[in-house]
């Protein structure tokens, strides 16, 4: 009889098994089945992370350059303007010896020899002038400003008009496009 138990023993233990089996494949099944989705979501929500951060670092980068282009290009503006800045500054004592030059030969006899210094000077003037310079517009009377002036001196105003103001013009102001490559020197009244 052992042996005829042992078959159905046999076939207990085998439905069991099967059963068992099928439950784990179940199981089994379920989870591979979430898992490969949550991962799948959790592979796409990481690769929109990265986009994201990428994309943010073409535009700040993007940025960036366009800012890099326009502070050159306004760099580049700036020195054709000013590129013969340092010529012009070592011509304008040249530019002043002419004036004090006219003022003496004026005092002479001489009109010729005025005429032709004249014509010498308002040449040499308007070749820089067509470079960019420029006089600045100074005169007596004219109200003090430290951001466009150089004070040499003070002394007491002659007028009560003139405290504080400009006395008098030492040496000539010049602006070379829009920036002052020489300050007027001036006297002014206390």
């Amino acid at each position: 009889m052992s042996k005829k138990e042992n078959p159905q023993t046999a076939e207990k233990a085998t439905a069991t098994d099967i059963n068992t089996n099928e439950e784990r494949a179940a199981e089994t099944s379920k989870q591979t089945n979430e898992t490969p989705q949550e991962e799948e979501k959790t592979e796409v929500e990481q690769l929109k992370e990265e986009l994201e951060k990428e994309k943010d670092k073409f535009l700040r980068l993007f940025a960036e350059f366009e800012n890099y282009k326009r502070r050159t290009s306004k760099e580049r503006v700036e020195l054709f303007k000013t590129a013969g800045q340092e010529v012009m500054q070592a011509m304008l004592p040249v530019l002043d010896d002419f004036d004090r030059a006219l003022l003496e030969i004026g005092k002479s006899s001489d009109k010729t020899l005025f005429d032709g210094v004249k014509l010498i000077n308002n040449k040499f003037y308007e070749t820089l002038k067509s470079k960019g310079l420029e006089v600045m517009n100074v005169k007596a009377g004219d109200s003090f400003d430290a951001d466009l002036h150089e004070a040499v001196t003070q002394i007491p105003a002659p007028d009560k008009k003139l405290k504080g103001k400009i006395v008098d013009v030492v040496e000539k102001g010049y602006t070379l496009g829009e920036k002052i490559i020489r300050f007027p020197k001036v006297v002014t009244g206390k």
